[in-house]
């Protein structure tokens, strides 16, 4: 038996503007999150954005074509009340980012981790005025605490859209600092995807590909290049 889904049942969605922002609606009716709030948003781009994902869809509704529609709903019912617990969660992955632990050997792995992670513990201590230690390893080592708590501070300033994206920038990287390297515009996000790979894509030239977990990999990859895009329209 297939799974039950929502037919279509509007004709146009169209953006408008509202207070506090921007909503969507299908022929003349609001928008709602799945916790029934109103789906406003804080641009005009991004209601466009999830305008079209709602003109798109066919007779049945597939939630999993409509990123932007998700990503607003998550900003609503769950970030913006939860602001400060997912901004310390996501601030703790300095004291353990994966661009400060390093591998012992091979040397080519050593060397393809110091190419493409130094650039951005500079950045940090630069940019941040939050140096961060490298350790070879995987045990955990403690950061210093003035430097991750200059870089929560830039955590917390962010809003429950931007804080949305950042999440998966985040998560799916393993990195604060390369979800940082995203939002500041350090480097593009498909870049910054592989450098989060240094260490699968090593494995991968070891050992080969293996299939179904390379279909995974590029449904992060999809997630991570979205929760960028997201991030751009969101302010």
């Amino acid at each position: 038996m297939s799974e039950w889904a929502a037919k279509r049942f509007w004709k146009k969605a169209e953006v408008v503007e509202v207070e506090n922002g921007y909503s969507v609606e299908l022929d003349g009716r609001s928008v709602r999150t799945p916790a029934k709030a109103l789906l406003v948003v804080p641009t005009q781009d991004m209601a466009k954005e999830i305008a079209s994902e709602w003109d798109a869809q066919g007779e049945k509704i597939d939630p999993m074509t409509m990123p932007f529609t998700r990503s607003s709903n998550a900003a609503i019912d769950k970030v913006t009340a939860q602001h400060g617990e997912v901004a310390d969660m996501l601030s703790a992955y300095g004291d353990s980012d994966l661009i400060c632990y390093r591998a012992s050997h091979p040397n080519e792995l050593v060397e393809r981790q110091n190419k493409a992670w130094d650039p951005l513990v500079d950045w940090s201590a630069t940019h941040f005025k939050a140096p961060l230690q490298v350790y070879v390893g995987v045990m955990h080592e403690a950061q210093p605490e003035a430097s991750i708590s200059r870089l929560k501070e830039r955590v917390h300033a962010l809003t429950p859209f931007q804080l949305t994206a950042f999440h998966d920038l985040v998560s799916l990287s393993g990195s604060l600092l390369i979800g940082f390297a995203a939002i500041e515009g350090f480097a593009d996000a498909a870049a910054l995807w592989d450098i989060s790979r240094i260490d699968e894509d090593w494995q991968i030239d070891q050992w080969g590909e293996d299939e179904e977990a390379m279909i995974l990999v590029q449904t992060k990859r999809d997630a991570f290049l979205h929760a960028d895009r997201y991030f751009r329209v969101s302010a």
